[in-house]
């Protein structure tokens, strides 16, 4: 059995690199974290490549580890591995997602800009739950292995593709069944006034800025939610669910 002590061991000071954006793209490789999402990720084979457990922590018996590299260590190492002030016990290493690009009819959330990972995370659940075909984030959005992102997202970024690209280029070309739906305060109609769609894509933007203009110019349509109350504004993860739940015509 592997097992490591200290939270100077050189194989601990590798793993730590991938708390940053830089080490994880270097690499091909994210962490996550706790029973829930480990449980998720085991799902999927191959995603996982190697476990970090804690010497008091007991694997449950119907997991399978046997492909993978399991280390026990310290409560002190896995302090230095894990990315919560409190871990659960558990760190897994898992491998990058290689999804394509996907820009066949379907039902897609685009989410330019958008930086406070707990938002990410949450649309990513909400277009999970909605049965999205994917979400696409842009650039200036926040990196989608963002340990915030992947607890936020409950275990759904296993779920649905969630992938990287310009979201310019992929209006260009993305299915001319899609229509494609931007948010705006100004120049917009009121959301209710849309039917619901078989193949639609959904942009939302930046907490402060929102959409930019260039994007929103390449949309059919824009539309805003009202609000009757004294609120200025709507988070933008409670706007994508109010939205994509309009849209999305039942299957």
């Amino acid at each position: 059995m592997k097992f490591i002590d200290s939270p100077k061991n050189q194989r601990v000071k590798e793993i730590k690199k991938l708390h940053t954006k830089k080490g994880r793209d270097e690499r091909g490789l994210f962490l996550i974290e706790g029973m829930h999402l480990v449980e998720e990720a085991l799902k999927y084979e191959g995603l996982i490549t190697e476990l970090f457990v804690q010497e008091a922590f007991l694997l449950p018996p119907h997991w399978d580890v046997k492909n993978i590299s399991v280390t026990y260590v310290s409560e002190r190492a896995l302090k230095e591995i894990a990315q919560t002030a409190s871990p659960q016990g558990i760190v897994a290493v898992c491998k990058q997602f290689s999804h394509e690009v996907p820009y066949a009819p379907g039902t897609y959330l685009l989410v330019d800009r958008v930086q406070d990972p707990g938002n990410v995370g949450a649309m990513i659940r909400t277009a999970d739950a909605a049965g999205l075909t994917a979400v696409i984030l842009g650039d200036g959005t926040v990196d989608m292995y963002n340990d915030k992102v992947i607890r936020s997202s409950q275990g759904s970024i296993f779920h649905l593709p969630v992938v990287k690209n310009n979201l310019a280029e992929w209006m260009d070309n993305a299915s001319e069944e899609i229509q494609i739906f931007g948010t705006a305060l100004t120049d917009a109609k009121p959301y209710d006034t849309v039917e619901k769609q078989k193949y639609f894509a959904l942009i939302v933007g930046n907490e402060g800025e929102g959409v930019s203009p260039a994007l929103l110019g390449k949309t059919k349509k824009n539309l805003y939610i009202p609000i009757y109350g004294k609120a200025e504004s709507l988070n933008v993860s409670v706007a994508a669910g109010i939205l994509l739940y309009h849209l999305k015509r039942p299957s």
